[in-house]
């Protein structure tokens, strides 16, 4: 069971990542409201004095909010289906247990919540602006580099292991 276990974590993600893009095929204008709503208020943008600046300010914000929510959309589906491959590899070797499931591991989840960055960078991003909402929820970025440590491991597993002939 506990190898089976970050499969179902890079399928959960790829779910995540197909999810969100059914809610915009549903309805874009809820996520397109939350970010409006969330710059009504951003207080450094409602603190711009002249309307035309502040208005156009408030259209790039609008379409970069919104990237960032198409952005863990790409992620999610992207990384789960790339770490899903890797575990399918992993499966495989003829690596020592102990060894793949630290890959497996260190893959999948890095794979599952680094898209989680861009969600709620997304989310709060309008509200607080989208650096300080990236900083806040840094540690989900940091779990990129999780997941490229799972993916470089499992080149060392692969240059050293055999693949398995079952």
């Amino acid at each position: 069971m506990i190898s089976k276990i970050p499969h179902m974590i890079a399928l959960l993600g790829m779910a995540g990542g197909v999810f969100i893009a059914i809610l915009f095929g549903i309805n874009e204008d809820l996520f397109k409201n939350k970010i409006a709503e969330g710059l009504k208020q951003n207080t450094a943008i409602q603190s711009i004095s002249e309307e035309s600046v502040r208005e156009k300010k408030i259209e790039s914000e609008k379409a970069k909010n919104w990237r960032y929510y198409q952005r863990f959309h790409f992620h999610a589906t992207g990384i789960g289906a790339m770490s899903l491959a890797t575990l399918l590899l992993i499966s495989f070797l003829g690596a020592p247990t102990k060894s793949k499931l630290i890959a497996q591991y260190s893959t999948s989840l890095g794979g599952f919540f680094y898209p989680f960055v861009w969600l709620f960078a997304a989310i709060w991003g309008p509200c607080i602006g989208r650096s300080a909402a990236k900083e806040q929820f840094a540690v989900f970025a940091y779990m990129g580099g999780v997941f490229l440590f799972g993916l470089i491991f499992t080149v060392f597993l692969l240059s050293k292991y055999p693949l398995k002939k079952d």
